[in-house]
């Protein structure tokens, strides 16, 4: 038996002014990269979240860091509201809802794709963070629609993804929801 209980997880022992921080720096970076792309201005990052300077690089020494942090959180945001569809609809709609939900995810992810790919280290791990959190979250929604007997049941949960993520059209709203409904409608198609 160890002498002293097990460490907490950092998030649990951060004082609640530092937490309150810390989702402000993070909430402010996702609303104004979402409008103005990675590149914003740092400083309108912190009047926002009403924090100083030092807070920011406190927290995240580096832009890349910052970056990489409001996309995990809001990868995990966007995995989490699959289960807020499936609560609420039958399962074909609520794959439906959550493709359409992920398309807006990425079409709001203005310049990321390039700074993903900028070879910072600080992105290393986003590719293989995003397949572990939404890969599963995509499975489950396919099982159970195919369960349901409302979609085929042959479909690859990456497929799925990439299809995706392929047909986002960032400036093209009514392109990327016309070319879901397809997607969509094909995965209803079982061939006969």
């Amino acid at each position: 038996m160890p002498d002293h209980p097990p460490e907490e997880p950092a998030a649990r022992r951060m004082r609640p002014d530092v937490r309150r921080n810390l989702d402000a720096l993070l909430t402010a970076a996702a609303e104004i990269f979402e409008t103005d792309g990675v590149d914003a201005p740092v400083r309108r990052i912190t009047a926002r979240a009403n924090v100083g300077a030092g807070t920011l690089y406190r927290h995240f020494p580096q832009r890349a860091d910052l970056i990489a942090a409001v996309f995990r959180r809001e990868v995990d945001a966007c995995a989490e509201a699959a289960r807020a569809f499936s609560a609420q609809e039958e399962p074909v709609e609520a794959l439906s809802r959550w493709l359409r939900h992920f398309a807006r995810f990425l079409a709001a992810k203005r310049g990321l794709k390039t700074a993903l790919h900028s070879g910072d280290p600080a992105y290393e791990g986003l590719p293989e963070y995003f397949q572990q959190r939404f890969v599963p979250v995509v499975a489950e929604l396919l099982d159970a629609a195919a369960a349901s007997g409302g979609i085929r049941s042959d479909v690859a949960p990456y497929d799925v993804l990439r299809a995706v993520a392929d047909i986002v059209a960032p400036d093209d709203d009514g392109y990327t929801q016309r070319l879901l409904t397809l997607l969509i409608d094909g995965l209803r198609y079982r061939g006969g």
